[in-house]
């Protein structure tokens, strides 16, 4: 990914509900410093002089205990262990709960090149916003060429060929009441290690869709604003292709078929395309069968179970009888 800075923080989408609401009041200068860690850090210890273990290449959160004790401690002794601190390749401090910093800390950040940013927020919103923020921006990324869609309250990718019917199907689906979130270019990111987010490329083109012989057209003018949303976990993942009749296509469900994105096992459905196959419904129906899997409940085991059964059931009928007619034989 390209660098991400310290004023590219402070940038981040102020107007979402998670923003961070930062502003810098000190040293400007510094705010083309690159931001290399997901991880934050407390600089109270490092304050009072123990550097043990201290990593400095992480942002630097300014609460209220640190506060009070920039407020409470001889000024000589802190003059000295921000010293030292300051040598420390640090991002930038980040004051928490709108506690301007003392105009001794500003001097000394000022002089090091280090940014000084203040919040109204307190330091415990502040790192769940933070770390999420970070994690959401150095999280592994990969742009795949599919439709991504949401149905019945699941992500769904619509992989496939060029040509085999993916964006028709998607354009089918939010006429059924379902929504939009990329057309064509998806990225994915990789969220905790575990957790596939898959949204748009671009926020333009998020909303807009090109089907053959029709050209682009703009989903949310078209079909209001429901119709489309950001971004979504991708939780399923539909590959259509051309039907091949030499192919064995699962008829039964009962092996459970995944591909691996990111790093994260997906559910993986391969539907062949032909003819008379309507496979915005079949979709539907795969989804919700998906929903019943997760509460426990897998329709395809359960039958092959019960089919068992009657076969084992049948078998000991019939061999009852067989003996039961050999002694009316004898």
């Amino acid at each position: 990914m390209s660098k991400f800075t310290i004023l590219d923080l402070i940038d981040l989408e102020p107007e979402r509900p998670n923003a961070l609401d930062l502003r810098c009041v000190c040293s400007r200068k510094g705010l083309s410093k690159e931001i290399y860690s997901t991880d934050i850090n407390r600089p109270g210890m490092a304050l009072t002089g123990f550097f043990e273990k201290f990593v400095g290449e992480r942002i630097q959160l300014v609460g209220r205990g640190e506060y009070s004790y920039l407020e409470t401690a001889p000024l000589d002794i802190l003059m000295v262990q921000l010293e030292k601190l300051l040598k420390y390749n640090i991002p930038c401090f980040i004051f928490c709960s709108d506690l301007e910093p003392p105009e001794f800390f500003r001097n000394a950040a000022e002089d090091a090149g280090i940014p000084l940013l203040v919040t109204p927020l307190d330091s415990s919103a502040l790192s769940i916003r933070l770390l999420r923020a970070l994690d959401d921006i150095f999280a592994p990324k990969q742009t795949i060429h599919a439709v991504f869609v949401e149905v019945e309250g699941m992500g769904i990718l619509i992989q496939g060929e060029s040509g085999v019917g993916k964006s028709e199907t998607a354009l089918e689906l939010l006429d059924r009441g379902h929504r939009l979130i990329a057309d064509d270019a998806v990225l994915l990111k990789c969220l905790n290690g575990n957790t596939l987010w898959g949204q748009g490329t671009s926020k333009v083109m998020g909303q807009h869709m090109e089907i053959r012989g029709m050209g682009i057209i703009d989903i949310a003018q078209v079909y209001g604003m429901n119709s489309i949303r950001d971004r979504k976990p991708v939780e399923m993942v539909f590959h259509l292709e051309e039907w091949d009749s030499t192919r064995n296509y699962d008829r039964l469900g009962t092996s459970d078929e995944t591909i691996t994105m990111l790093g994260v096992n997906i559910p993986l459905i391969t539907l062949p395309v032909k003819p008379g196959r309507n496979i915005p419904i079949i979709i539907e129906a795969a989804v919700l069968n998906q929903r019943l899997k997760y509460q426990g409940v897998h329709a395809a085991r359960e039958f092959n179970k019960n089919l068992i059964q009657w076969n084992e059931s049948e078998n000991a009928r019939n061999l009852w009888f067989d003996k039961f007619e050999n002694k009316r034989g004898q």
